[in-house]
């Protein structure tokens, strides 16, 4: 079978929607497929992992550069440029499915072709990513990408979501009918990163407790409701309530931090925070091997990459029970804490036990190990070849 995969990025790009790009490629193409991805985000061609790269970057100056400046046209730009892409390969040498992700749908062009089947796998919509206060250019801009999205979506001959719960977000989000074969799959975990997880001892040390996150600066990973967390946990400790502590901030540039987290506060608690910015695999690694703990109190997550990655290594998982899948995949197996609700006091209550307890810290430790390793890349390929076949049949 041939297929085209678009996406945005692609490792070594450092992005968990790169991450899930390469996991699903390099899967279909150990199950037997013919996979080329397209990606916007190099130029030129290459052959890497059994996968063919195809790089569609536009060029600077050029008219779909261009393009991309014209507000809520400019969603328009990378659409065209996949879509030029794809059909020129497919004259040569026909794919017989595409896969896209929705954000920011890049396929949006492509959908509802009878001779080339679109399937779509879901991660977080655009919509949940924005926040704070917008002029009206934001929100027209914002309602673009929010009609592209469900256009692709509705269009799709099949739809995959990471999780049951998910599923049903994206159906209620782009009205879907519901008509479209469909399927739950997990994502799996490179690996590389599976084999640096099971040589990486749990740090001797007891202090000072290292914490870890992973993520951007935004409010859907609860962002604001860790440094809300750490302010109140800083503050504990200068009084010397609790034992030394540091968190690590990866992808998470020092530009992003908030100028104060509290007149009395503000002070402990950037002596707390190390804004790492982002990273590659090597260092990230590191940071996993050299974490007590990792923090990741999303409000809401398609799947989880983070959670599934932190538990490889065997580190608590420290998240937040308004995510459908950190009940699922953290609060069930019992890989870490949960937050009772997004906000500073209840976070720092979740984490104050592991602050003080090392031996709670290392039985989280081995539930979070017994729970790693649910998904792979033989049940990826299997089950996203299997959905690529009822679509053909439909």
């Amino acid at each position: 079978m041939r297929v085209a995969l678009l996406t945005w990025d692609y490792p070594p790009a450092p992005s968990g929607l790169s991450t899930a790009a390469r996991e699903i490629a390099e899967s279909l193409a150990e199950a037997g497929a013919d996979v080329t991805v397209f990606t916007v985000d190099r130029i030129g061609r290459a052959r890497v992992g059994g996968v063919t790269i195809e790089g569609l970057a536009l060029p600077p100056g050029g008219g779909l550069a261009r393009l991309r400046l014209w507000g809520s046209l400019g969603h328009l730009a990378a659409p065209l440029a996949f879509r030029r892409a794809v059909l020129a390969v497919h004259a040569r040498a026909p794919f017989d499915v595409i896969e896209a992700t929705n954000w920011y749908a890049p396929a949006a062009l492509l959908a509802g072709r009878r001779d080339l089947p679109l399937v779509t796998r879901s991660s977080t919509p655009a919509a949940f990513t924005r926040e704070g206060e917008r002029g009206l250019r934001d929100r027209l801009d914002g309602r673009a990408a929010d009609a592209l999205e469900r256009r692709q979506a509705r269009g799709s001959a099949g739809l995959i979501a990471n999780t049951e719960a998910h599923g049903a977000v994206i159906a209620q989000v782009y009205r879907l009918s519901g008509r479209q074969p469909s399927a739950v799959i997990g994502l799996s975990l490179p690996p590389e990163l599976l084999a640096s997880a099971r040589s990486a001892p749990y740090p001797e040390e007891d202090s000072p407790v290292r914490l870890l996150f992973v993520g951007r600066a935004e409010a859907r990973k609860g962002f604001d409701v860790l440094l809300a967390a750490v302010a109140i946990l800083a503050g504990e400790q200068e009084r010397g309530d609790l034992p030394p502590f540091h968190l690590d901030l990866v992808g998470v540039p020092p530009g992003d931090l908030p100028p104060g987290l509290g007149p009395d506060l503000e002070p402990a608690a950037h002596r707390q925070i190390n804004a790492r910015g982002r990273i590659d695999a090597a260092a990230l690694a590191q940071a996993y091997a050299e974490a007590h703990a990792v923090l990741a109190p999303s409000r809401y997550e398609s799947f989880g990459l983070v959670y599934q990655e932190a538990m490889a290594y065997g580190r608590p998982v420290v998240a937040c029970a308004e995510d459908a899948s950190a009940r699922a995949f953290v609060g069930e197996p019992g890989a870490g804490p949960l937050a009772e609700a997004a906000t500073g006091p209840a976070l720092a209550d979740a984490l104050r036990p592991l602050l003080v307890d090392p031996a709670l810290r290392r039985a989280y430790r081995a539930r979070a190990l017994s729970a790693a390793g649910r998904f792979d890349r033989a049940s990826l390929g299997r089950e996203t070849l299997a959905l690529y076949e009822a679509v053909r049949r439909a």
